[in-house]
């Protein structure tokens, strides 16, 4: 069903950009095409309402197909969590990944060193 959806769109998008590259510009952005006379492969007024039409038609089964494979999309794909399910358990005493250390860390250890190694009071300093 997905795959006949996005076949038909992208034979869409090929006719929606053939459609505007038939189209005769007539603003003259980059000045090619625009105000000089000269004939081109499609000309007149009847073929200028037929492309804009043509063109409209096609942006709208644009849109739609558009809207139907986003919908699609969401529709198929599933509850999906960043946690992996199968997650394999933990050694008994070993901390969880998931909750912080409460004790034992490294912050901890340098902490109770500096503690030890730090003198009990100030003491002035020795003349030699």
């Amino acid at each position: 069903m997905q795959s006949v959806i996005i076949i038909i769109h992208l034979m869409i998008v090929a006719a929606l950009i053939g459609v505007v590259l038939l189209q005769k510009s007539e603003g003259g952005g980059l000045g090619i095409g625009g105000g000089g006379g000269g004939g081109g492969f499609m000309t007149g007024r009847g073929t200028a309402n037929l492309l804009t039409r043509t063109t409209a038609f096609l942006a709208v089964g644009f849109f739609l197909t558009s809207m139907f494979l986003s919908w699609l999309a969401a529709y198929n794909r599933g509850p999906s969590s960043i946690l992996p399910t199968g997650a394999p358990a933990t050694q008994q005493g070993a901390p969880s990944p998931l909750t912080a250390p409460t004790s034992g860390g490294l912050l901890d250890t340098l902490k109770k060193a500096d503690e030890q190694q730090a003198p009990s009071a100030p003491q002035a300093p020795q003349s030699r």
